[in-house]
């Protein structure tokens, strides 16, 4: 895989759930030409792997920390992974 190319893996805590947090992060990884998927995690936190070139995902991961207008981001670990080769962003 070409090393322009990475992975991050995101956990977003707060009031993220119910809020478009995975709507809007679908849009925002289309913008930013990233691939991967968002879900929501039974503990109330939003989870969501992006993979594309780094100033994407740096985007993302960036974005992660606000999320929409009416979320309230309390805290996001993040992880770096290696890259699958992903195609596509989905909500799950």
């Amino acid at each position: 895989m070409s090393a322009s190319v990475i992975r991050r893996r995101v956990v977003a805590h707060g009031r993220v759930q119910g809020v478009f947090f995975r709507d809007t992060c679908r849009r925002e990884a289309a913008r930013n030409q990233v691939s991967g998927w968002v879900r929501n995690v039974p503990d109330g936190s939003v989870e969501a792997v992006f993979e594309g070139p780094p100033e994407g995902v740096e985007a993302m991961v960036a974005w992660a920390h606000e999320g929409p207008p009416a979320a309230k981001v309390e805290r996001v670990d993040v992880t770096e992974e290696p890259v699958e080769g992903n195609d596509g962003f989905r909500i799950s």
